[in-house]
């Protein structure tokens, strides 16, 4: 029987070489974030270019995607707003000099404090209930501008990553967004949003220019039956980016142009334009643009073999929690064949701590320098402290490739800071 080659490994792109890792590793210990600034800001000219048609556009980049203030500034420097949900990336925002209507905060469960800040800052503000009108009124007022978020629950499918509306916390339904406008317009309130998401991480086109066609005709219904007039539409975020190297990247030129003709349609044939569109993407500016830097500790053969690393659950929990996938490439070796198959796992006291399972590798050795890719969004920012690991250092690689430290890793004094022996 004739002997066949072991598949090549399957690969993505890198912003870097295995050369300048090594060097970076040196200087800062493993594991880290690393972040392309070039390759963000490419994403976001992307975004903004291809929603030039629409009134006043504007992103908020969902600022719990990658909570840094260096990717804010960076992010601002290119049109985006800041997309908020609660009173620590409020005051982010700000400090990342982004006020007023910079910011979009939608949120849910809120807290008093939470709106009070919102409301000094100017932000606009997008009500994920219809009770949290009166609140929102008891705390700080109603102000001149707001928003709903709507659940149009049974009405239209999500996706796995999401689930489906009616099963979501969000938003609320069709009859209260009614009464929602009904009694805000009797407030006083004068201007007014409206805001739904259906889908997360997303790779096809058309649930967005569905999203956008039911938004467009409830303007059209609420501006008709309550003679309101609506100043924007969210279309929230969602963009998925492709995390498996033989996925293809969304179509924004046809996502785009879907949007445009439902506008075209349902609104500026109304005479309901300007109407402006905005988004709250996160996901699709940082996500490929963010890599875990990890190391190799120990190579481990039982009934399976496993490729331990310094990186952990607790640095990337997607994996662990949705069984997410995460491309792996190992630095100096992506050309190189696959001849094993590994359980890539960290030290966590949970069999659940694993980067991947069953995933075909070349022949890995202690010491290997691993990228994990697509890691630049609710990557570093769901990190958390179990087993008393500390969270990890984040650096952004500038265009020039200068690497910048922009969040030192956590100590032991950080961990016991809030203890009281």
């Amino acid at each position: 029987m004739a002997r066949t080659n072991p598949p090549t490994i399957a690969s993505k792109a890198l912003p870097f070489t295995p050369e300048e890792i090594n060097r970076l590793t040196e200087r800062f210990p493993t594991p880290f974030y690393l972040y392309d600034e070039a390759g963000i800001r490419r994403s976001a000219r992307q975004l903004n270019r291809s929603f030039a048609w629409a009134p006043d556009f504007r992103n908020f980049f969902a600022v719990k995607a990658t909570p840094n203030p260096a990717i804010l500034k960076l992010l601002a420097g290119e049109g985006m707003g800041a997309d908020c949900s609660s009173l620590a990336e409020l005051v982010l925002a700000e400090d990342s000099g982004l006020t007023g209507k910079d910011i979009m905060f939608t949120s849910n469960d809120t807290p008093a404090a939470d709106y009070q800040k919102a409301a000094g800052m100017g932000a606009i503000i997008n009500l994920d209930d219809i009770t949290h009108i009166d609140y929102l009124e008891r705390v700080v007022g109603l102000p001149e501008v707001i928003c709903f978020r709507y659940n149009p629950g049974p009405a239209r499918s999500g996706n796995s990553l999401i689930g489906q509306p009616q099963e979501a916390k969000y938003g609320l339904t069709r009859r209260q967004l009614s009464q929602a406008y009904a009694i805000a317009k009797q407030k006083g309130v004068k201007r007014f949003g409206l805001h739904a998401m259906v889908v997360s991480n997303e790779l096809d086109s058309k649930p967005f220019i569905e999203t956008a066609e039911m938004l467009f005709e409830i303007v059209a219904e609420l501006s008709t039956t309550l003679g309101i007039r609506f100043e924007f539409v969210n279309l929230g975020g969602g963009l998925g980016i492709p995390y498996r190297p033989d996925e293809a990247e969304i179509d924004l030129a046809g996502l785009s142009n879907g949007i445009e003709r439902a506008y075209r349609d349902k609104i500026a044939a109304r005479g309901l334009d300007p109407l402006r569109i905005v988004m709250e993407c996160g996901r699709f500016l940082t996500g490929p643009h963010g890599f875990l830097v990890a190391k190799v500790l120990h190579l481990k053969h039982t009934y399976k073999h496993y490729v331990g690393l310094d990186a952990s659950m607790a640095d990337l929990m997607r994996p662990g929690m949705y069984g997410a996938y995460h491309h792996l490439s190992v630095l100096g070796k992506q050309d190189q064949p696959l001849r094993q198959r590994y359980d890539v796992t960290g030290p966590l006291c949970e069999n659940n701590d694993k980067f991947a399972i069953d995933r075909l590798l070349p022949a890995v050795e202690v010491g290997d320098t691993v990228a994990i890719h697509d890691a630049g969004a609710h990557g570093h920012a769901m990190g958390f402290n179990y087993n008393g690991l500390l969270r990890c250092a984040e650096l952004l690689r500038r265009p020039d490739g200068e690497v910048e430290l922009i969040r030192r890793a956590e100590t032991l004094d950080d961990y016991f800071a809030t203890l009281r022996f």
